[in-house]
């Protein structure tokens, strides 16, 4: 006989770690290469000790000379909130109570639960990785016909639900909680419905975030590459600041090998992963076509396969911005957590809940984490490139 108890069991004891693993080790190849660890979590904040250039008290001299002065570690603290990452899966007491004599119509009902959350949450947090943290999706040009041309559609699906910013900065009440009902990729258009609100105030200027998460979302490569601060330092000091080549054009062997060049002989860093757009792949793969040269494949972490440039993996994001190619080192990418994934539980250690007056219950996965990279300066970004 299945119940409440034994779904909570279910989730606890088999679903927790298959969720933590496809989460942290299947999103996307860049996530796979990232440790997470708890140090430096301090509070509700990450705050992280790096040290800048060298130690000064190395040097060279006579036979009965001074010694060198010796002079101590210069060092710098990052600081950044922890930000709030949830997953919630909802089930109607109907469905529980129609599969209450089947553990198979149970399990299959968990299993698509399960899997939509982990369909979501994959996305979304691929999604972050390359935003700066604001959470923007998209910012529209003009309303046509009811549909709403927008800049891009590449953080956009059916059934996002979003939340509306005038052009002015300011969140507007009465669009909190529009519903994406379709996207046309090929013309970005976007469709959105919301009852009882005059989605016709929406005009030029005006940006979609996913609701509830604007500000709040993971400090990703926008942030690192982007204006601005950044974890509480100046990008005016070199350690701070990533190398940037814009207006590339064709891109070929030589542009990118200098680009790692220069990242690795300012920085000491190792460039030891390429992420890029598809359309950069394909005028990659176009270039050594030209050249009568086909690039070999290699495995990487989490089961992923990737073109590789001089031994270094060239992977392709659906989110990477078009006409851009990052060159990391991923060793210094860190994934700072109180904790990884976790169930919410009630005080009575339930994790299935009712929500007050509905027939549903309800259950929330939470990880309380931040991205930060401990080495700006040994990052590299190409954009402008000409797409294929």
């Amino acid at each position: 006989m299945v119940t409440l108890e034994t779904a909570n069991n279910a989730l606890k004891s088999f679903y927790l770690d298959a969720v933590t693993d496809a989460l942290n080790k299947k999103t996307n190849p860049f996530l796979a290469k990232i440790e997470s660890l708890t140090n430096n979590v301090v509070g509700k904040e990450v705050k992280k000790l790096v040290r800048v250039g060298m130690n000064g008290g190395i040097g060279a001299g006579t036979e009965t000379g001074a010694l060198p002065t010796g002079g101590g570690n210069d060092y710098r603290q990052l600081t950044l909130p922890l930000k709030n990452l949830y997953g919630t899966i909802e089930i109607s007491d109907k469905a529980i109570r129609a599969s209450a004599n089947s553990e198979g119509a149970f399990v299959n009902l968990l299993n698509d639960e399960m899997q939509s959350l982990i369909q979501s949450a994959k996305y979304n947090f691929g999604r972050m990785i390359f935003g700066d943290g604001t959470g923007k999706l998209t910012t529209v040009d003009i309303l046509t016909d009811g549909k709403y041309e927008v800049q891009s559609v590449k953080n956009l699906v059916e059934g996002m639900i979003v939340d509306v910013e005038n052009d002015m900065g300011e969140m507007v009440d009465a669009l909190r909680g529009c519903k994406i009902v379709n996207v046309d990729r090929t013309n970005k258009l976007v469709t959105l419905e919301k009852a009882g609100a005059d989605l016709t105030v929406i005009d030029s200027g005006y940006s979609f975030y996913l609701n509830g998460s604007a500000g709040q979302e993971i400090t990703g490569l926008g942030a690192l590459f982007g204006d601005g601060d950044l974890y509480g330092q100046s990008k005016e000091q070199s350690f701070m600041k990533p190398f940037v080549q814009r207006a590339v054009g064709s891109i070929n062997e030589n542009i990118i090998q200098s680009a790692i060049d220069k990242v690795e002989e300012n920085s000491g860093s190792r460039v030891n992963f390429i992420l890029c757009s598809s359309g950069v792949r394909r005028a990659l793969l176009q270039y050594y076509k030209s050249q009568n040269i086909m690039l070999p494949t290699v495995e990487i972490e989490g089961g992923f396969t990737a073109l590789s440039f001089n031994g270094i993996p060239v992977v392709v994001d659906r989110f990477c911005p078009a006409s851009t190619m990052y060159l990391l080192n991923t060793d210094d990418f860190k994934i700072h957590q109180l904790c990884d994934w976790q169930w919410m539980e009630g005080e009575d250690g339930k994790i299935l809940r009712q929500i007050p007056g509905k027939p549903v219950y309800t259950a929330t996965l939470v990880k309380y984490a931040e991205l930060l990279c401990e080495r700006p300066c040994g990052q590299g970004m190409l954009t402008g490139i000409t797409e294929a």
